[in-house]
């Protein structure tokens, strides 16, 4: 049974100082370089900096395992260069033991990863939107909306979000009865989506009879906002709360929602995930060595393993958002792979 005792909460303090340091670096690294790429292009220093901000928490999910990973190490790392280890051991504490504050710190930095981080990323990202955000088709934004007076369908080259409207760039709205015979062809270099409708300024409008006219343009849709943003709005620009609704939404109305169970799955066992690459990083470093600790080989070892297992990790979400796997399986099998090879060699060694 696990205790707070005074020594587990100096691993686990250990476990997070190392942790804190390597996303410190890694994070002000990512800002940096972000900030002078953003700055060009931004009215303001703050506006680069925010934006460089919400670039940054959009690639934590990105390295947060390979941080905790180098983290795990590199306190291992310190305990035993100070000799601390020596003295754990001491202690009556086997290496499995001596791991736990270290896992379960890791599962405490995916559950707050999952609850927090993610919902505050999604909640900043959604007053950008931008292309990037979006599940296209040909390069290209398509909608369409099926009414009782016919069809309509709009293309646009680029969408972005402006309070609570959006607005479509270089669009094309095709007008159609229930015959679907064209009845209108609208293009504008700005067309805006509110709760209202669809209106344009100085749009290009040809009628049914071919004549061509430049006027505003406006017309009631069952499109809004937020149900555009619904429909087309990839999995991780949902928040983890609100995707197991999204997704019984979807399914409800026939949409493939392979995809968000990923992420859901994804999301909801990121904690397992931590506890993954924590366990590698204990099985990384265990050595009974106090000098001439092969510290640089083992990190370079270790980093050439976190490529390999984000490959098999990338490998498995590939098959479960094309259903070759069912997704939870495609999600906690390649940790649950670690785990096990991990869990091993740290159990025998602890027997040697």
């Amino acid at each position: 049974m696990f205790k707070f005792n005074i020594l587990n909460r100096f691993l686990m303090r250990r476990f997070f100082s190392g942790f804190g340091l390597v996303m410190l670096v890694v994070c002000g690294i990512i800002l940096a370089v972000t900030f002078v790429e953003r700055l060009p292009s931004n009215p303001t220093v703050s506006a680069a900096l925010y934006e460089s901000w919400v670039r940054l928490l959009e690639y934590v999910p990105l390295f947060l395992p390979l941080a905790v990973f180098m983290g795990t190490l590199l306190a291992s790392y310190n305990l035993t260069k100070s000799s601390e280890k020596i003295i754990v051991a001491s202690a009556g504490l086997s290496p499995y033991q001596m791991a736990r504050p270290f896992l379960i710190g890791a599962a405490l930095i995916g559950i707050i990863a999952t609850t927090i981080v993610n919902p505050y990323s999604v909640g900043l990202n959604e007053k950008n939107i931008t292309p990037d955000h979006l599940v296209l088709i040909d390069n290209a934004i398509w909608l369409r909306e099926q009414s009782d007076t016919g069809y309509i369908t709009m293309t646009a080259k680029n969408m972005h979000k402006s309070g609570n409207i959006l607005l479509f760039d270089d669009a094309t709205v095709y007008v159609q009865n229930n015959k679907f015979k064209l009845t209108e062809r609208v293009e504008a270099n700005t067309i805006t989506l509110s709760e209202s409708g669809l209106t344009a300024n100085n749009a290009q409008i040809l009628d049914a009879s071919g004549a061509i006219k430049t006027s505003s343009w406006q017309t009631k849709t069952l499109l809004t906002p937020r149900t555009v943003l619904d429909r087309y709005l990839q999995p991780d620009q949902i928040s983890f709360w609100e995707l197991p609704s999204f997704i019984k939404k979807m399914q409800s109305i026939g949409v493939p929602v392979r995809g968000h169970l990923v992420q859901l799955w994804t999301l909801l066992f990121l904690p397992i995930t931590m506890i993954a690459m924590a366990t590698l990083g204990v099985a990384f470093s265990q050595t009974r060595q106090r000098r001439n600790y092969s510290f640089g080989l083992k990190f370079s070892l270790g980093i050439l393993t976190c490529f390999a297992v984000y490959f098999l990790t990338n490998l498995f979400n590939a098959l479960g958002s094309t259903g070759a796997l069912p997704p939870i399986l495609a999600i906690v099998a390649p940790q649950l792979i670690i785990i096990a090879g991990a869990g091993a060699f740290i159990a025998s060694f602890d027997t040697i």
